[in-house]
């Protein structure tokens, strides 16, 4: 495998990540050091920009296969790189095991050594503490794991639902993976972190013309995802006359691009998720009932964290080595208080906020053990006597928590705005506007 990235920390998790998945790193360079003389049966590519497309077809026409990564979010820049002849294409950031997940099937066109693990079949993949990339081993979560197994080798429509931060793209991810669809590519929208007015083009592509900025023909995320699976986060956030396009295209496999009329045809598998009540959306009029019954056929409900007993404890601990050893830090385990006060807390970021409490500390602080002190304050505030229910029930506000998360969010994608909102599930106009209202509050105080 060739790394080829300009960024030393996404090559560092690029190289855990082929370890994990079985894999071995050649090279791990910068785009001008790559050479399509290099030998290597496998390369990883990183496109910033359309110009890196070039070193794409370089790589193919040398007869490797080319996994492309990029951190811009367009599905556009995706669509030409696999048209360019990569075989997949991966959204930045990733973390080792999400980019591991994506490299296995790639490995397994190849011949494996005879130790390699046997790849997955209902019959021999049972669930366990580790599934895919979810960790825990509660009762909650195997049901979720059988789930997952029993459903992913059929072609209905997967509906997934759960809170914000319990692992929706995971769970799609998860199902794509054991399907026979796993070798065809998997493209996630986030149907929230996209302005409405670009909704349509961002699924269905454009022809050139169609609308102003639309400078030339664009393949959407329906073409970029057949043969393989498309998922839709937060598809309660997508307007009616789409959902009606949506549902057509469901029904017949047939769609047009925006501005065009030739009626085209893809092959996809369509997961989708939400962290609403879908059934509250559709009795309110925001979701059509027609194409909510087309694509809950197959229902899977993700767990919060705190239904999930220990397995607090298990994430924590895969997350403290792996952020450890990305970060190149000494931690190796948490001081017993720390895991009560995990234990006792509610986490209403759910696995997500786990995750970000556990990588500041790893960033912030030094040592083998996590204390206490290292812990932001919403997990180690005492509160004095108080005579409101609330407050005997250890209940902060949910302003104090929305702004907590969002704050933290913001914080762990080094204060991109857009990627914190894709990350949290919201539209970034969400974000721009409660932070404006905080600014004002603080001035009004």
């Amino acid at each position: 495998m060739l790394l080829v990235d300009d960024d030393p920390a996404s090559l560092r998790v690029a190289t855990v990540a082929v370890a994990t998945a079985n894999g071995e790193v050649v090279a791990a360079l910068a785009p001008a050091a790559a050479g399509a003389g290099r030998r290597a049966d496998f390369a990883v590519i990183d496109i910033p920009d359309p110009r890196a497309l070039a070193l794409v077809e370089r790589f193919v026409a040398a007869g490797v296969t080319v996994i492309a990564t990029s951190g811009a979010g367009s599905v556009g820049l995706a669509v030409e790189a696999m048209r360019r002849g990569a075989v997949d294409f991966v959204l930045k950031p990733f973390t080792p095991d999400t980019f591991a997940r994506r490299l296995r099937p790639r490995f397994a066109e190849r011949p494996v050594p005879r130790d390699a693990p046997a790849p997955f079949t209902p019959e021999t993949d049972a669930p366990d503490a580790t599934f895919g990339g979810f960790v825990g081993g509660s009762g909650a979560m195997r049901a979720v794991y059988d789930q997952i197994a029993r459903i992913a080798p059929s072609k209905a429509p997967v509906f997934v639902t759960g809170e914000s931060g319990a692992g929706k793209e995971l769970c799609a991810e998860a199902l794509h993976a054991r399907s026979p669809r796993a070798r065809g590519p998997f493209v996630a929208l986030n149907c929230g972190a996209i302005p409405r007015e670009l909704m349509e083009s961002e699924i269905f592509g454009h022809v050139r013309g169609a609308f102003t900025g639309a400078a030339e023909d664009r393949a959407g995320a329906a073409e970029a995802a057949s043969g393989g699976t498309l998922f839709l986060d937060e598809i309660g956030e997508m307007e009616l006359a789409l959902q009606a396009k949506l549902l057509r295209f469901l029904q017949t496999g047939e769609f047009r691009r925006v501005g065009d009329t030739r009626a085209r045809r893809a092959d996809i598998r369509i997961v989708c998720a939400t962290h609403r009540d879908p059934f509250a959306e559709v009795a309110a009029g925001r979701f059509r009932q027609d194409l909510f019954y087309r694509l809950h056929v197959l229902p899977i409900r993700l767990p919060p964290l705190r239904e999930r007993g220990e397995d607090v404890i298990l994430l924590a601990e895969a997350f403290l080595a792996r952020f450890a050893a990305e970060e190149g830090r000494a931690f190796t385990r948490f001081a017993p208080e720390v895991l009560e006060r995990f234990r006792a807390y509610g986490w209403p970021g759910n696995v997500r906020e786990l995750q970000n409490v556990i990588r500041r500390s790893v960033v912030l602080d030094d040592g083998e053990a996590v204390t206490l002190d290292m812990l932001p304050p919403e997990l180690t505030r005492t509160r004095g006597a108080a005579t409101s229910a609330a407050a005997e029930a250890d209940v902060e506000p949910f302003h104090v928590q929305e702004r907590r998360i969002i704050e933290s969010a913001i914080a762990a994608f080094g204060g991109n705005l857009a990627r914190a909102a894709a990350a949290l599930e919201i539209s970034p106009s969400t974000i721009y506007r409660k932070r404006e209202r905080w600014i004002a509050d603080g001035v009004a105080a």
